[in-house]
Protein backbone atom coordinates (compact mmCIF):
# COMPACT_ATOMS: atom_id res chain seq x y z
CA UNK A 1 0.00 0.00 0.00
CA UNK A 2 1.01 3.14 -1.22
CA UNK A 3 1.39 6.34 1.91
CA UNK A 4 -0.74 8.00 -0.66
CA UNK A 5 -3.69 5.62 -0.40
CA UNK A 6 -3.16 4.86 3.36
CA UNK A 7 -3.71 8.55 4.39
CA UNK A 8 -7.26 8.81 2.41
CA UNK A 9 -8.09 5.16 4.06
CA UNK A 10 -7.49 6.95 7.45
CA UNK A 11 -9.11 10.54 6.44
CA UNK A 12 -12.25 8.46 5.23
CA UNK A 13 -11.80 6.46 8.48
CA UNK A 14 -11.86 9.19 10.86
CA UNK A 15 -14.20 11.83 8.76
CA UNK A 16 -16.97 9.35 8.23
CA UNK A 17 -17.61 10.80 4.89
CA UNK A 18 -15.97 11.10 1.45
CA UNK A 19 -16.67 15.10 1.51
CA UNK A 20 -15.45 15.49 4.92
CA UNK A 21 -12.44 13.31 3.92
CA UNK A 22 -11.95 15.00 1.11
CA UNK A 23 -11.89 19.04 2.56
CA UNK A 24 -9.42 17.27 4.98
CA UNK A 25 -6.96 16.57 2.63
CA UNK A 26 -7.42 19.34 0.16
CA UNK A 27 -8.67 16.58 -2.69
CA UNK A 28 -12.27 16.90 -4.40
CA UNK A 29 -14.74 14.13 -3.59
CA UNK A 30 -14.59 12.19 -6.86
CA UNK A 31 -11.14 11.76 -6.15
CA UNK A 32 -11.42 10.12 -2.55
CA UNK A 33 -13.87 7.64 -4.20
CA UNK A 34 -11.87 6.61 -7.11
CA UNK A 35 -8.60 6.77 -5.12
CA UNK A 36 -10.37 4.41 -2.79
CA UNK A 37 -12.27 2.09 -4.59
CA UNK A 38 -9.05 1.42 -6.46
CA UNK A 39 -7.21 0.92 -2.63
CA UNK A 40 -10.02 -2.02 -1.86
CA UNK A 41 -9.88 -3.69 -5.64
CA UNK A 42 -6.20 -3.21 -4.91
CA UNK A 43 -6.43 -5.37 -1.51
CA UNK A 44 -8.98 -7.30 -2.70
CA UNK A 45 -10.95 -6.44 0.44
CA UNK A 46 -14.04 -4.19 1.68
CA UNK A 47 -12.56 -1.29 4.20
CA UNK A 48 -16.36 0.46 4.28
CA UNK A 49 -19.52 -0.18 4.72
CA UNK A 50 -21.85 2.35 3.15
CA UNK A 51 -24.59 3.35 5.27
CA UNK A 52 -27.08 6.18 4.87
CA UNK A 53 -24.86 8.36 7.74
CA UNK A 54 -21.25 7.95 5.93
CA UNK A 55 -18.35 5.45 5.72
CA UNK A 56 -17.89 2.81 8.89
CA UNK A 57 -15.22 0.36 9.10
CA UNK A 58 -15.84 -3.46 8.51
CA UNK A 59 -14.00 -5.95 10.51
CA UNK A 60 -11.47 -5.69 7.64
CA UNK A 61 -10.93 -2.13 7.90
CA UNK A 62 -10.52 -2.03 11.69
CA UNK A 63 -7.87 -4.60 11.40
CA UNK A 64 -5.66 -2.49 9.52
CA UNK A 65 -6.49 0.57 10.96
CA UNK A 66 -3.37 0.73 13.60
CA UNK A 67 -1.25 -0.20 10.96
CA UNK A 68 -1.94 2.71 8.88
CA UNK A 69 -1.87 4.92 12.04
CA UNK A 70 1.86 3.86 12.36
CA UNK A 71 2.58 3.90 8.75
CA UNK A 72 1.04 7.96 9.47
CA UNK A 73 2.82 8.25 11.99
CA UNK A 74 6.66 7.02 10.76
CA UNK A 75 5.71 9.45 7.43
CA UNK A 76 5.01 12.85 9.79
CA UNK A 77 8.19 12.19 11.19
CA UNK A 78 10.02 12.04 8.34
CA UNK A 79 8.67 15.29 6.73
CA UNK A 80 9.20 16.90 10.62
CA UNK A 81 12.94 15.60 10.56
CA UNK A 82 13.40 16.73 6.82
CA UNK A 83 11.97 19.73 7.46
CA UNK A 84 13.60 20.16 10.72
CA UNK A 85 17.08 20.15 9.18
CA UNK A 86 16.33 22.72 6.77
CA UNK A 87 18.72 25.78 7.35
CA UNK A 88 17.49 27.99 4.60
CA UNK A 89 15.18 31.14 5.93
CA UNK A 90 12.53 30.42 3.78
CA UNK A 91 9.34 28.56 2.99
CA UNK A 92 5.97 28.82 5.41
CA UNK A 93 5.62 28.90 8.85
CA UNK A 94 2.79 27.69 10.41
CA UNK A 95 2.19 29.43 13.59
CA UNK A 96 -1.05 28.73 15.99
CA UNK A 97 -3.09 30.41 19.11
CA UNK A 98 -5.57 31.66 20.58
CA UNK A 99 -7.57 34.48 18.49
CA UNK A 100 -6.92 37.33 21.13
CA UNK A 101 -3.43 36.44 21.41
CA UNK A 102 -3.00 36.04 17.27
CA UNK A 103 -4.93 39.45 17.39
CA UNK A 104 -3.35 41.48 19.97
CA UNK A 105 0.11 39.78 21.38
CA UNK A 106 1.73 38.06 18.03
CA UNK A 107 1.71 41.38 15.44
CA UNK A 108 4.62 43.12 16.27
CA UNK A 109 5.97 39.78 17.08
CA UNK A 110 5.42 38.57 13.47
CA UNK A 111 6.46 42.25 11.79
CA UNK A 112 9.75 41.92 13.19
CA UNK A 113 10.36 38.36 12.21
CA UNK A 114 9.10 39.25 8.55
CA UNK A 115 10.94 42.27 8.08
CA UNK A 116 14.48 40.42 8.55
CA UNK A 117 13.05 37.26 7.07
CA UNK A 118 10.90 38.45 3.76
CA UNK A 119 11.80 34.93 2.18
CA UNK A 120 9.53 33.35 5.06
CA UNK A 121 5.80 33.45 4.41
CA UNK A 122 3.82 33.24 8.10
CA UNK A 123 0.58 31.77 7.94
CA UNK A 124 -1.55 32.51 11.36
CA UNK A 125 -3.81 29.33 12.43
CA UNK A 126 -6.16 31.25 15.61
CA UNK A 127 -9.09 30.13 17.33
CA UNK A 128 -10.21 27.24 20.11
CA UNK A 129 -8.95 24.09 18.37
CA UNK A 130 -4.91 22.81 19.82
CA UNK A 131 -3.62 22.10 16.27
CA UNK A 132 -1.36 19.05 16.52
CA UNK A 133 2.18 19.90 16.04
CA UNK A 134 3.03 15.71 15.99
CA UNK A 135 0.91 16.35 12.40
CA UNK A 136 2.40 19.22 11.12
CA UNK A 137 -0.66 21.20 11.54
CA UNK A 138 1.34 23.90 12.80
CA UNK A 139 4.85 24.24 13.49
CA UNK A 140 5.19 26.46 16.58
CA UNK A 141 2.34 27.16 18.85
CA UNK A 142 1.15 29.50 21.82
CA UNK A 143 -1.77 28.22 24.49
CA UNK A 144 -2.47 29.17 28.11
CA UNK A 145 -2.05 25.73 29.13
CA UNK A 146 0.83 23.64 29.08
CA UNK A 147 1.54 21.16 25.76
CA UNK A 148 0.81 17.13 26.66
CA UNK A 149 2.23 15.73 23.50
CA UNK A 150 5.24 13.97 23.75
CA UNK A 151 8.11 15.32 22.12
CA UNK A 152 7.54 18.92 22.50
CA UNK A 153 10.18 21.10 23.56
CA UNK A 154 8.07 24.20 25.38
CA UNK A 155 8.68 26.69 27.50
CA UNK A 156 6.65 28.70 29.67
CA UNK A 157 6.61 32.26 27.76
CA UNK A 158 5.03 35.02 29.76
CA UNK A 159 2.41 35.61 32.89
CA UNK A 160 -0.06 37.07 31.06
CA UNK A 161 -2.39 40.03 32.92
CA UNK A 162 -6.28 40.20 33.08
CA UNK A 163 -8.36 42.79 33.72
CA UNK A 164 -12.20 43.74 34.18
CA UNK A 165 -13.64 46.08 31.73
CA UNK A 166 -16.51 48.14 31.16
CA UNK A 167 -17.78 50.66 28.60
CA UNK A 168 -16.52 54.06 29.62
CA UNK A 169 -20.31 55.11 29.35
CA UNK A 170 -21.54 52.82 32.33
CA UNK A 171 -21.08 53.85 35.90
CA UNK A 172 -18.52 51.31 36.92
CA UNK A 173 -19.96 48.54 39.86
CA UNK A 174 -18.35 48.35 43.47
CA UNK A 175 -16.60 44.81 44.61
CA UNK A 176 -19.17 42.83 46.25
CA UNK A 177 -22.48 44.68 44.78
CA UNK A 178 -22.91 44.37 40.78
CA UNK A 179 -26.80 44.36 41.28
CA UNK A 180 -28.15 45.54 38.00
CA UNK A 181 -24.83 44.87 36.33
CA UNK A 182 -24.51 41.88 33.65
CA UNK A 183 -21.36 39.66 32.73
CA UNK A 184 -19.78 38.73 29.56
CA UNK A 185 -17.85 35.77 30.07
CA UNK A 186 -16.24 32.84 28.58
CA UNK A 187 -18.37 29.60 27.20
CA UNK A 188 -17.53 27.20 29.43
CA UNK A 189 -18.27 24.03 27.21
CA UNK A 190 -14.43 24.95 26.91
CA UNK A 191 -13.30 23.82 30.60
CA UNK A 192 -12.92 25.78 33.74
CA UNK A 193 -11.81 29.42 33.73
CA UNK A 194 -10.52 31.41 37.37
CA UNK A 195 -11.68 34.70 35.81
CA UNK A 196 -14.97 33.87 35.88
CA UNK A 197 -15.03 32.21 38.84
CA UNK A 198 -13.04 35.48 39.91
CA UNK A 199 -15.72 38.15 38.96
CA UNK A 200 -18.79 36.17 40.14
CA UNK A 201 -17.16 36.08 43.86
CA UNK A 202 -15.97 39.84 43.00
CA UNK A 203 -20.32 41.06 41.80
CA UNK A 204 -22.09 38.41 43.27
CA UNK A 205 -25.38 40.38 42.68
CA UNK A 206 -24.47 40.44 38.88
CA UNK A 207 -26.01 38.03 35.94
CA UNK A 208 -24.31 36.85 33.35
CA UNK A 209 -25.85 38.09 30.05
CA UNK A 210 -23.40 36.40 26.95
CA UNK A 211 -21.05 33.87 27.09
CA UNK A 212 -18.77 33.40 23.85
CA UNK A 213 -15.55 31.57 23.09
CA UNK A 214 -14.06 34.44 21.72
CA UNK A 215 -12.30 37.12 23.95
CA UNK A 216 -12.42 39.80 20.84
CA UNK A 217 -16.40 38.82 20.85
CA UNK A 218 -16.25 40.12 24.35
CA UNK A 219 -14.67 42.96 24.05
CA UNK A 220 -16.99 44.14 21.34
CA UNK A 221 -20.12 43.13 23.68
CA UNK A 222 -18.55 44.87 26.47
CA UNK A 223 -17.42 47.67 24.37
CA UNK A 224 -20.99 47.78 23.43
CA UNK A 225 -22.53 48.15 26.72
CA UNK A 226 -23.74 44.56 27.14
CA UNK A 227 -22.00 43.76 30.26
CA UNK A 228 -18.62 43.43 32.63
CA UNK A 229 -15.86 41.33 30.84
CA UNK A 230 -12.87 40.04 32.03
CA UNK A 231 -10.20 40.37 29.77
CA UNK A 232 -6.21 39.77 28.94
CA UNK A 233 -4.96 43.44 29.20
CA UNK A 234 -3.32 43.48 25.72
CA UNK A 235 -7.05 43.24 24.48
CA UNK A 236 -9.46 45.20 26.79
CA UNK A 237 -6.28 48.35 27.38
CA UNK A 238 -6.26 48.74 23.51
CA UNK A 239 -10.49 49.19 23.32
CA UNK A 240 -11.25 52.87 22.63
CA UNK A 241 -14.79 52.33 24.19
CA UNK A 242 -13.43 50.20 27.03
CA UNK A 243 -12.74 51.35 30.60
CA UNK A 244 -10.70 49.25 33.39
CA UNK A 245 -12.77 48.52 36.28
CA UNK A 246 -10.99 48.52 40.15
CA UNK A 247 -12.44 45.86 41.86
CA UNK A 248 -9.67 46.17 44.56
CA UNK A 249 -7.72 43.38 43.64
CA UNK A 250 -6.88 42.21 39.90
CA UNK A 251 -8.46 39.30 38.18
CA UNK A 252 -6.01 35.78 37.90
CA UNK A 253 -3.13 35.65 35.91
CA UNK A 254 -2.50 33.05 32.55
CA UNK A 255 0.28 31.62 32.07
CA UNK A 256 1.42 31.70 27.95
CA UNK A 257 3.32 28.53 26.71
CA UNK A 258 5.31 28.13 23.67
CA UNK A 259 5.86 25.24 22.15
CA UNK A 260 7.34 22.91 19.19
CA UNK A 261 8.03 19.57 17.98
CA UNK A 262 11.42 18.73 18.81
CA UNK A 263 12.00 17.43 15.72
CA UNK A 264 11.89 20.69 13.89
CA UNK A 265 14.60 21.94 16.45
CA UNK A 266 17.23 22.51 13.99
CA UNK A 267 15.25 24.39 11.91
CA UNK A 268 16.27 27.44 10.64
CA UNK A 269 13.08 29.68 10.18
CA UNK A 270 11.86 28.31 13.19
CA UNK A 271 14.72 29.12 15.51
CA UNK A 272 15.01 32.79 13.96
CA UNK A 273 10.86 33.01 14.89
CA UNK A 274 11.06 31.25 18.43
CA UNK A 275 14.13 33.61 19.09
CA UNK A 276 11.73 36.71 18.27
CA UNK A 277 8.92 36.09 20.06
CA UNK A 278 11.29 35.35 23.22
CA UNK A 279 12.64 39.03 22.38
CA UNK A 280 9.80 40.77 22.39
CA UNK A 281 7.28 39.21 25.08
CA UNK A 282 9.84 38.04 27.80
CA UNK A 283 10.52 41.02 28.81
Amino acid sequence: MEWSDVRIFLAVAREGTLGAAGRSLNLSHPTISRRLRALEEATGQTLFQRTSDGYVLTEEGSAVLSIAEHMEESALAIERRLAGDVQRLEGTLRVSSPDWFGAWVLPPVVAEFVTAHSHVEVELLTGTRLFSLAQREADVAFRIVPFTEADVVQRKLIEMPYGVYAAKDREPPSRGGGSGCSLVTMDTSLGAFADIDWLKEMLPAARVTVRSNNRNVQAQMSSAGVGIAVLPRPVGDKQPNLQRVDLGEDPPTRDIWMGYHRDLRRSARLRAFVDTAIRQLSR
